[in-house]
């Protein structure tokens, strides 16, 4: 090699260095400070024994689920893993243990920058009242116990909250956790219920914006307790800079604290519209599959969009397996990695602050969990993380309802959709031109005392349906479709869906036999007028109006012609009007000759009356259920399953469609055994009247 190519070398090699003046690095790029500044901090802890100062006055023989003992089951359980600096900590300790963080009284200012100047007041009003005042305001007020010294207790909890948010923000500590009560999230501006007398959470909030400013401008709270925080949601509704999320258990607004405002389309108002995210289970027994999933789809995403400031925990750990109020199986390595995920978050400022739990084992391992994520141990693995089916239709629907307020989120909605009639009304026009073309059944008449198109071609006949033949009626749902959707506009292209219509060959078999037929089509959602283009989930009234249904064309169409067999027929969850009208109308049982039912994956229908001793032995010989083998009946290996539901017989095929092409031929030698001999006894009367 040359001089001069050496110098060059060299020259090039002194360019790419970032401690050269002529460099392309930047100085944001080199400015970075040596070290671990962020890692090298303390992990922070919130607690202090005068919060289990606020108990009942007088305790009844079953303890109260709000037990003061709650943080004292946490505190010792973050001792007894050596992560307290405490005399009763088990040695040794963690190489850094948790930094104390003092608690202290919030004050009137700071409180009332949520709640109203009434409702503290009313809180410090409960210091000076007599134990039987305290006991009336128990029994009056929702969900929540007094003593006098709820207001001190109820003071430093939420200057817990204040002053660990004030340490994650001004990074005097890493992260925290604050191990305090009583809890907060459904505290309102004017009203203390469900445990809770102030709002912790949104209260530190406050006092973060109001003290940082744009320091802390944007903050995110989790709320992950099993119940919906309506205080948090009511609190943050119109406001751009919090970002409220919430997963928990709605049962369609019956599971506490009620009411629809827990619902996924609650998404905010005014400057705050999209900035409340509520992630709403339809049930209990949700787990970490569940969890993990809502986390990866919508928490995660929307969160980083949002870019918080500062990331705040409403951390209830009744979701967790054990606690009997949330009745969920949330296991402490999922709220590990949860916690994990939202360290990536906000420069890491993350500040967990306890709400529910009440189960002392769930709640202490839990926060365990969580507290030694934050303090930079690695989570465990998860044991099971897929999705129930439930969890992927509920966040689904949340990520649609999101869609519109981010860019993240997928599928958007359709913009103003000019469309009028919903598939399920089309179908069923097209099935009934069908069954009328190929069997030439047509529509009976039914008394309605309300109009929709979900109602024409609902119940068709064939033409012998009066006469003495075997009579096999028909109840089924809409005809199952499959489709591949446009995953960012989720638009169906007509040519790229599927719909499985099984039902058409075995109405054609029963004809061909010479027997009547009654199709009756049950929407799983009556169309409105005027139609409307957004989700409908199921009709909560279906099973009570196929019962009416089926009561009406039993009383007028049905039981006006005696001595013929009579046959149901159930296909999908529209067979559960009919179990109702076989458990409700006394003695109806014994005009039927048989019953067939296809569940799939749908709740298998107990058949049983306590007026009726024979029913459930008549319906278990007189009927065939097919069940899908993943269905839960056939969980339980060491029992075989009540005879209330029926002669079941467990199917290699889940869905609907699938299940009854497989088993045809099996039904149609069931209904053939059955039914021929009465068709042959109907043909020798009708012979017999003939001669006479």
């Amino acid at each position: 090699m040359s001089d001069s190519e050496s110098v060059s070398l060299e020259n090039l090699i002194k360019q790419d260095s970032p401690l050269e003046t002529n460099s392309d690095w930047s100085d944001d790029e080199t400015a970075a400070k040596t070290g671990l500044p962020v890692g090298s901090l303390a992990t922070g802890l919130c607690y202090d024994v005068r919060m289990r100062y606020h108990c009942e006055v007088r305790p009844t023989t079953e303890v109260h689920p709000e037990d003061p003992r709650r943080i004292y089951y946490i505190y010792k359980e973050l001792c007894r893993a050596g992560l307290v600096d405490d005399p009763d900590s088990i040695q040794p300790l963690a190489p850094r243990t948790l930094k104390r963080i003092a608690a202290r009284n919030a004050t009137e200012e700071e409180i009332t920058l949520i709640h109203s100047q009434a409702h503290y007041a009313f809180v410090r009003s409960t210091s000076d009242m007599s134990d039987d005042d305290l006991v009336f305001l128990e029994k009056t007020r929702d969900s929540i116990y007094f003593n006098r010294l709820t207001f001190a207790s109820a003071l430093l909890s939420t200057g817990g909250a204040i002053e660990t948010c004030l340490a994650v923000a001004r990074r005097h500590v890493k992260n925290a956790i604050a191990v305090i009560r009583p809890p907060g999230h459904h505290a309102e501006h004017d009203d203390a219920m469900g445990f809770c007398l102030f709002n912790n959470v949104p209260v530190a909030a406050r006092v973060c914006q109001r003290t940082l400013g744009d320091e802390c401008r944007k903050i995110m709270i989790l709320d992950w307790d099993v119940h919906h925080g309506n205080g948090v949601q009511k609190a943050f509704y119109n406001d751009p800079n919090v970002l409220y999320i919430s997963i928990h258990v709605y049962q369609n607004g019956k599971f506490y604290p009620g009411g629809s405002e827990g619902d996924l389309d609650h998404c905010g108002e005014g400057a705050g519209l999209g900035k409340n995210v509520n992630i709403p289970w339809p049930d209990q027994g949700m787990g970490d599959g569940d969890y993990m999933h809502a986390f990866q789809k919508v928490v995660m995403p929307i969160a980083m969009e949002f870019d918080p400031d500062l990331v705040i925990v409403s951390a209830g750990f009744d979701a967790a397996a054990g606690d009997a109020l949330g009745g969920c199986f949330v296991s402490p390595s999922c709220y590990a990695q949860m916690t994990h995920m939202l360290m990536t978050l906000a420069n890491g400022k993350v500040a967990v602050c306890l709400e529910g739990g009440y189960n002392f084992r769930s709640i202490s391992k839990s926060a365990l969990a969580v507290t030694k994520t934050l303090m930079g141990e690695p989570p465990d693995r998860l044991a099971k993380t897929a999705p129930t089916a439930e969890a992927i239709e509920t966040v689904g629907r949340v990520m649609t309802t999101q869609a519109q307020y981010w860019r993240c989120m997928y599928p958007k909605p359709p913009n103003n959709p000019a469309w009028t009639n919903r598939l399920h009304d089309v179908l069923r026009e097209y099935q009934a031109h069908q069954l009328y073309e190929n069997f030439k059944l047509t529509p009976l008449y039914i008394y309605r005392n309300k109009i929709s198109k979900s109602f024409e071609n609902q119940v068709l006949a064939s033409a012998n349906y009066h006469k003495r033949v075997p009579l096999i009626v028909v109840f089924h749902d809409p005809p199952e479709l499959m489709g591949y959707p446009d995953p960012v506009t989720s638009k169906l292209e007509a040519h790229n869906c599927w719909m499985s219509d099984a039902q058409q060959d075995y109405i054609g078999w029963f004809i061909s036999k010479g027997y009547a037929v009654i199709d009756v089509n049950i929407p799983k959602h009556v169309t409105q007028v005027p139609a409307t283009s957004k989700f409908e989930n199921e009709d909560e009234n279906r099973s009570t109006a196929t019962e009416e249904l089926a009561s009406y064309l039993w009383d007028n169409y049905i039981d006006l012609f005696d001595k013929r067999e009579v046959y149901f027929l159930g296909i999908g969850s529209a067979f559960a009007g009919v179990v109702n009208l076989l458990i409700n109308r006394e003695n109806l049982y014994k005009r039927v000759s048989g019953v067939v039912s296809f569940v799939a994956e749908n709740p298998v229908r107990a058949v049983a009356s306590s007026t009726q001793v024979w029913l459930s032995k008549w319906y278990r010989d007189n009927s065939l259920v097919f069940v899908a083998e993943t269905h839960a009946v056939w969980r339980d290996q060491d029992r075989k399953p009540s005879k209330r539901y029926g002669t079941l017989f467990k199917s290699t095929k889940s869905s609907l469609g699938e299940m009854m092409t497989e088993h045809q031929q099996q039904v149609f030698e069931w209904f053939a055994e059955r039914a021929d001999e009465a068709l042959d006894e109907t043909e020798d009367e009708a012979d017999e009247d003939a001669a006479m």
